[in-house]
């Protein structure tokens, strides 16, 4: 039987949330997402994991609060979804977002909500299980779609509209990044490093309020990159993957 384990203040400082936790020169990112949660925790906010040392939980919080560009009343958001390596195939995902669905039904929510693509993307959930499980389309940009369980009639959520501008007047590369994600402190820090040793120029805007999270021109705010304009990807760079993505935009 699989035994799961809700963060909470009081177990947040030893438990395992992320494969970063095990590598030191994430631990400063590490630090800072829990930082995060610690903040959101009285705000409803919900990580539960599989009580083991692997990338095996579900996050998600009420869609008022929640760091996502979507407005909406009386449903939770799901930021990630995540059962990874050996733990595959033995149905923690099924579990954990069926504790979700309950714990939003007993909370006397309307239903819950999650963002995924058209098509598989990094960092997004399968499209096609959150569907198995009766979630539906109620809002698209471009190739990235919201997707809700109904629990009642109400009003379904959806982007707000500076998100659907999907583009930003600022013409050099730009990257928006939350601590929502522990991964990105180490990125920006590489990238910052690297930028200084060339002649690229990167503007980095982090969103460290819930008014930031909720005005980003793009549906991401974890880390999203912008070029010449126009948002590009939501792929977390480092001094490589930079040098190659310039290369083909």
């Amino acid at each position: 039987m699989n035994e799961y384990i809700n963060i909470t203040l009081e177990n947040i400082e030893e438990e395992y949330i992320c494969s970063a936790i095990g590598d030191p020169k994430h631990q400063f990112g590490v630090d800072r997402k829990k930082e995060w949660i610690k903040k959101k925790l009285n705000k409803g906010h919900v990580f539960r994991k599989l009580d083991a040392r692997g990338k095996t939980f579900i996050e998600y919080e009420p869609i008022e609060t929640a760091w996502v560009p979507i407005c909406g009343k009386n449903y939770e958001y799901i930021y990630c979804l995540w059962v990874a390596g050996s733990y595959k195939g033995k149905g923690i995902g099924k579990e954990l977002l069926e504790y979700a669905i309950n714990d939003s039904k007993e909370k006397g929510k309307s239903g819950i909500c999650t963002l995924v693509s058209k098509k598989k993307k990094p960092f997004l959930g399968e499209k096609k299980f959150f569907e198995h499980h009766g979630f539906q389309v109620v809002d698209t940009i471009q190739d990235y779609e919201l997707l809700a369980l109904s629990f009642d009639d109400s009003e379904t959520p959806r982007f707000n509209d500076q998100a659907r501008k999907m583009q930003i007047e600022d013409q050099e590369f730009t990257i928006f990044y939350s601590n929502e994600c522990p991964y990105v402190e180490y990125e920006v820090k590489e990238l910052s490093e690297y930028v200084k040793e060339t002649n690229i120029r990167i503007n980095f805007v982090k969103i460290d309020t819930l008014e930031k999270a909720k005005s980003i021109p793009c549906i991401f705010h974890n880390w999203a990159n912008f070029y010449k304009g126009k948002f590009i990807s939501n792929t977390i760079l480092n001094a490589n993957s930079l040098k190659k993505l310039l290369k083909i935009q």
